[in-house]
């Protein structure tokens, strides 16, 4: 199914996810070291890199920016730091997809699929896989921006944050509660409030966007749904 380069130093973690990506049909490669990461990269060719922040000798960030400098690869971010900065940071130097630890195997396997049929359908494209177009509306998770009509947007960070997520994963629905885990992170304390009123901060930038091309709707008793009409 393709190779998987899993840079992790902690070795019970970078374990479980080789047995569950292996049960997966993947060829996983493992480094437990930042400083061996961009050689392994080189040397590997790997499909898509599972990539930890805190990381001996070179860290996560480095890393990234080095792979991005010449490579489109699907990078997905790894780590316990949940603050909203760290967030950004990914999306900003170009990582794909955020995940924070402490998580479920079943659920990173689960985005390494979507993260790879994302990459393959923006292959299929000629886009790159960081800029979203939803109609009018364009999300550029690596810069951290946001275009309505090409007018940029301007949004606080934790509502790009959260706009950014929605953007990965069109057409799906998400409790408030993972809205808060993937976005807030798990440390988070306060009210699923927080997601209601984030989404009315959002619709409220984006209210010319138009409903044939795309919107964040409210699902009862389930939380909300970034739908897509038109790309």
């Amino acid at each position: 199914m393709g190779r998987i380069l899993v840079v992790e130093d902690e070795i019970a973690i970078s374990m479980v996810l080789k047995a569950y990506l292996a049960r997966e049909g993947f060829q996983v490669i493992q480094v437990f070291d930042g400083g061996k990461a961009l050689q392994a990269f080189e040397e590997n060719d790997p499909d898509l890199v599972l990539l930890d922040v805190m990381l001996p000798n070179i860290e996560g960030w480095e890393i990234l920016k080095e792979i991005r400098e010449n490579s489109t690869c699907p990078v997905i971010m790894l780590t316990a730091l949940n603050d909203i900065d760290y967030r950004l940071s990914g999306f900003k130097y170009g990582a794909d997809d955020y995940i924070a630890k402490p998580f479920v195997a079943d659920e990173v396997v689960a985005r390494v699929h979507a993260v790879l049929r994302r990459a393959s359908a923006k292959n299929v494209n000629g886009e790159e896989g960081y800029i979203h177009r939803f109609g009018s509306l364009k999300i550029d998770a690596r810069g951290c921006t946001v275009h309505l009509n090409e007018e940029e947007i301007n949004l606080t960070p934790r509502d790009l944050s959260l706009l950014i997520f929605f953007a990965n994963h069109p057409n799906q629905i998400f409790t408030r509660e993972q809205l808060i885990e993937q976005v807030w992170g798990m440390d988070y304390d306060g009210s699923d409030r927080a997601v209601d009123l984030a989404v009315k901060r959002i619709r409220k930038a984006l209210v010319k966007w138009p409903e044939q091309e795309g919107e964040i709707k409210t699902l009862r008793r389930m939380g909300y749904q970034f739908i897509v009409h038109e790309k």
